[in-house]
């Protein structure tokens, strides 16, 4: 029986440098319509992924957690925007379906920390990326993908981050 359910990837970053990297691989592969879902405690990455995910998108805009403005907003050259939504403060469901997010999905990539707080108001394919602190500088990622585009993205995620499989 294997230990990672299927379409799921685990990966251990050693360093908050090597998270950013990490993230960097999977910005590079994001379209409009790729939702990415951030779970994991305070202190557990997110922002650091957040930062090489937009790094790797194309942004050259400073990345910071959303916590008061709900979603910062990151461009590169041409139309396309990288969305950040911090779901941290979202009390229900309906105050994330107020932010309107499939229209922000048709505009650009979404990248959501705290996404098991709205759940419900995400569309099914998403990227969850559930985050461990293991020690001061080590991080679990387990990368589990829900629908076929999601399936793809890990897929080529995962050949960028080790290689050829």
């Amino acid at each position: 029986m294997p230990i990672l359910q299927q379409n799921s990837l685990e990966y251990i970053s050693r360093s908050a440098e090597q998270t950013r990297r990490v993230g960097m691989r999977l910005g590079a592969q994001l379209h409009p319509g790729d939702l990415v879902c951030l779970n994991g405690e305070l202190g557990s990455g997110k922002t650091t992924l957040v930062q090489g995910i937009a790094a790797g998108w194309g942004s050259l805009d400073a990345v910071s957690s959303p916590t008061f403005v709900l979603v910062n907003v990151y461009r590169r050259p041409g139309e396309l925007h990288l969305y950040h939504l911090d779901a941290y403060r979202l009390n229900s469901t309906q105050e994330a379906e107020e932010l309107d997010l499939d229209s922000l999905l048709e505009r650009g990539p979404m990248v959501i920390e705290w996404a098991e707080r709205i759940q419900a108001a995400l569309p099914p394919e998403n990227l969850v990326i559930h985050l461990s602190y293991v020690n001061q500088e080590q991080r679990d990622l387990l990368v589990i993908a829900h629908g076929a585009r999601p399936i793809e993205l890990l897929g080529s995620f995962q050949r960028q981050v080790y290689g050829a499989r």
